[in-house]
């Protein structure tokens, strides 16, 4: 099968992903920064995952959420990232027309999993800094894992449908894919066909997920600021919200870089086809990076456990 622009096929059984379209002569120089975050991010959420493992006092549902996150974060990158860096360093663009719909759902499924577990660790925070004598009562294991459980489920079953519309569309005019991954829309937009069903159904979803997760951790914050802004004196009020700062942070660079990516796709038609797909990309690998990073430096139980376990090893 060719793979130029004027094939003529409906199923094809492989697509060409470009990486960075327009920077392919940059591929190798973009690789170490993709690398060395990549690399980061890994190391950061098994380090994360190890510690609470170990420290019986971090078996909390915060910790638990946190590690739920880690493992979300881990999938996330890992199902791009690889790929992405054997285009840039061998050229090895080709991907099985299965094998992309499979990466579509991984990567907008666990989006849609970080943005549930958020919303449960904000969940956490309201109850354990408003009603803080009934937390280990409220938030008992049993209940935690059934918050997870719905987290999961939510995400699996609300993109299913993005493989399953995405494979009966007809793709009659190209196999190449202006993209480093098998991004949603990226694919989608290839098909010789009326794809408003996928685009309306991606479009809602992004934007009920969205609004709906964030209007959550709103109010908890709301509820959670008020709560901390009554408290008698200035030191109770910053101790008690150092607790919940890193998940602050944490929010802040999810949804952010969310918006931002949005914004640009909505009004951004005269943005440079590379900086859309940069900005995916960074999307994709930025924020899993930063999470253990926040973690490890704002939450003191873990800067702890990590110090002694270096200590341990003499270094």
């Amino acid at each position: 099968m060719s793979d130029s622009n004027t094939t003529d096929f409906t199923n094809p059984p492989t697509f060409i992903l470009l990486g960075i379209p327009g920077l392919e002569m940059a591929h190798v120089w973009i690789s170490i920064p993709f690398s060395a975050m990549y690399a980061i991010a890994v190391l950061g959420n098994f380090t994360i995952l190890f510690i609470v493992k170990r420290e019986p006092s971090l078996h909390e549902p915060m910790y638990y959420f946190l590690c739920m996150l880690a493992i979300s974060d881990l999938v996330l990158s890992t199902a791009t990232v690889p790929k992405t860096l054997s285009i840039f360093w061998f050229n090895s663009r080709k991907i099985d027309f299965s094998a992309c719909l499979t990466q579509m759902y991984f990567v907008a499924c666990f989006l849609v999993m970080d943005s549930g577990i958020l919303v449960a660790m904000s969940l956490d925070r309201y109850v354990a800094i408003c009603h803080p004598l009934r937390h280990s009562t409220t938030l008992t294991n049993p209940v935690v894992a059934k918050i997870g459980l719905a987290v999961v489920l939510r995400s699996g079953i609300l993109v299913l449908p993005f493989p399953f519309l995405a494979r009966r569309w007809p793709y009659c005019r190209t196999n190449i894919i202006p993209h480093s991954y098998c991004e949603h829309m990226a694919v989608v937009k290839l098909a010789c066909a009326d794809i408003r069903i996928s685009s309306n159904y991606s479009l809602s979803l992004g934007f009920m997920v969205t609004a709906l997760d964030v209007f959550f951790i709103a109010m908890s914050y709301t509820q959670i600021l008020r709560a901390i802004f009554s408290l008698p004196t200035k030191d109770a009020r910053v101790k008690t919200f150092g607790t919940c700062g890193s998940h602050l942070c944490v929010i802040l660079s999810t949804y952010i870089p969310s918006v931002f990516s949005a914004l640009m796709h909505r009004f951004g038609h005269n943005v440079a086809l590379h900086f859309h797909v940069l900005m995916a990309n960074a999307y994709l690998l930025v924020p899993p990076m930063l999470y253990p990073i926040i973690y490890g430096v704002r939450t003191k139980q873990i800067r702890d456990r990590l110090l002694r376990l270096f200590s341990q090893k003499g270094i």
